[in-house]
């Protein structure tokens, strides 16, 4: 039985067309993608409804994250040479998340 998830290339693009217009082209290169990525989407909110905190931090209580979600948090976070707080902070996420990741993954 194959999971069932939500298209979010229309629900974005929907959002961008009727609410939105003008930062369509903006988006425009992660809509194009087969399958968003949790990052993806993060990028895709921050770009179109900017950085509310405090609806962030509501919506925080409910995301989930694949292994390969993780993964790549976790390699951006060596990229940019983040500790755990800044990678936390860059993608809203708690201290101890990022610690447990980097415990899983050995990493």
């Amino acid at each position: 039985m194959k999971k069932k998830f939500p298209d979010y290339n229309k629900i974005y693009t929907d959002i961008l067309v009727k609410k939105f217009p003008h930062k369509y082209e903006e988006c425009q290169s992660l809509l194009q993608k087969e399958i968003l990525s949790a990052l993806d989407i993060i990028t895709l909110n921050k770009k179109i409804f900017g950085r509310d905190i405090s609806s962030v931090r509501r919506s925080q209580k409910h995301r989930s994250y694949s292994k390969s979600d993780i993964l790549e948090m976790l390699d951006y976070q060596k990229k940019h040479k983040f500790n755990n707080s800044q990678l936390a902070r860059h993608f809203y996420l708690s201290r101890n998340s990022v610690m447990r990741w980097k415990k899983m993954f050995c990493i």
